[in-house]
């Protein structure tokens, strides 16, 4: 079984990307839902993948609505479409959108495929998270705890804002000169530099 390892990019931020390991036979839709967990988003609105090429330029779509297949119709079904049938390049990219209102817009990238599944692993998988995900409705949709995990992952507390600037010696113990380390401690602004 091919199994297919996807990089999906925040249109906004190309450092909050995640990377999904998904089964080829596995559709479109197992892929929309693994996309959403991934980036912590509740799922209740419309999705499309769009078959890009290497500019992003937006192609063929796959509609989260619709819900067969039928030829000549404007969007495929995402329910129907297993992700194997529209890799046809190992470059292969999608434009992946969400909420047709907000446009929360991805770019997916196909970064390899193998024939190794993973023993024990549940497919599709989240295998890395880069980057804080976008809070979906704002800061008023992001729960306290939450906002407080962000938070505390970006904000120096007043010890790591003090380390290196403080009255400490190459030994670790406050200067008794009450000067800087540079230029020989004297306060005159003299010092040798």
């Amino acid at each position: 079984m091919a199994i297919l390892r996807f990089r999906i990019y925040w249109e906004d931020d190309d450092l909050t990307y995640r990377d999904i390991e998904i089964q080829g036979h596995q559709t479109f839709m197992d892929f929309h839902k693994c996309i959403m967990q991934a980036f912590e988003f509740d799922g209740k609105h419309p999705a499309s993948f769009y078959e890009s090429n290497d500019k992003w330029a937006r192609g063929r779509e796959l509609n989260s609505e619709v819900l067969v297949n039928k030829k000549d119709a404007p969007a495929l079904s995402m329910i129907k479409t297993p992700v194997s049938a529209l890799v046809t390049s190992p470059t292969q990219k999608f434009v992946y959108v969400y909420d047709p209102v907000k446009k929360w817009t991805f770019l997916v990238e196909l970064l390899s495929v193998s024939k190794e599944e993973t023993y024990r692993r549940v497919y599709p998988f989240v295998l890395r998270k880069e980057g804080v995900a976008p809070a979906q409705y704002g800061i008023k949709g992001v729960a306290p705890g939450k906002l407080m995990e962000i938070e505390e992952k970006y904000d120096l507390g007043a010890d790591e804002m003090a380390e290196g600037f403080g009255n400490e010696g190459e030994d670790g113990t406050e200067s008794s000169d009450g000067g800087s380390d540079f230029g020989g401690g004297s306060d005159d602004g003299g010092g040798d530099y």
